[in-house]
């Protein structure tokens, strides 16, 4: 699939690490270094715009080693881009570590996931079909 794409930053675009990645590195577009204080949030730029065809999405998720060796994660994850957003890219960082952390122009902050998604129609009813588990919640299925 070929996705329509601006980038209006200092760095490549987007693109896999190996052959078998799921999502795609985003780099920081900043012009200043930008520090986050333990359980300060913001939003950093990445410079790129994109078109995605209407039944996909782009999330944006963490990348595992911020989120496991600096507590640098992002905050509403996975994040939705919608195919009619033609805004740029934004990453809502969030330090849930105890120590600053800060953010470098080129740093590779997030993870980008193309998707397909389905769109649906309610149907309404007066019950919903019975399951072993029934309306069992969290946990309710054990722990192991």
């Amino acid at each position: 699939m070929k996705v329509k794409i601006i980038n209006n930053s200092r760095h490549a675009l987007p693109h896999y690490e190996s052959d078998a990645s799921a999502g795609m590195d985003l780099r920081a577009n900043i012009s200043a270094s930008v520090t986050l204080e333990p359980l300060e949030r913001t939003i950093i730029k990445t410079g790129l715009f994109i078109e995605l065809p209407i039944g996909f999405e782009a999330q944006v998720r963490p990348r595992s080693g911020l989120a496991a060796k600096k507590g640098i994660t992002v905050l509403n994850a996975p994040g939705t881009i919608d195919a009619d957003y033609r805004g740029e890219i934004g990453v809502i960082l969030v330090n849930l570590s105890s120590e600053a952390f800060t953010v470098e122009d080129g740093e590779r902050i997030a993870q980008l996931v193309i998707a397909r998604h389905e769109r649906i129609e309610w149907v309404e009813d007066q019950e919903l079909t019975e399951t072993e588990r029934g309306s069992g919640g969290f946990g309710s299925t054990g722990t192991k």
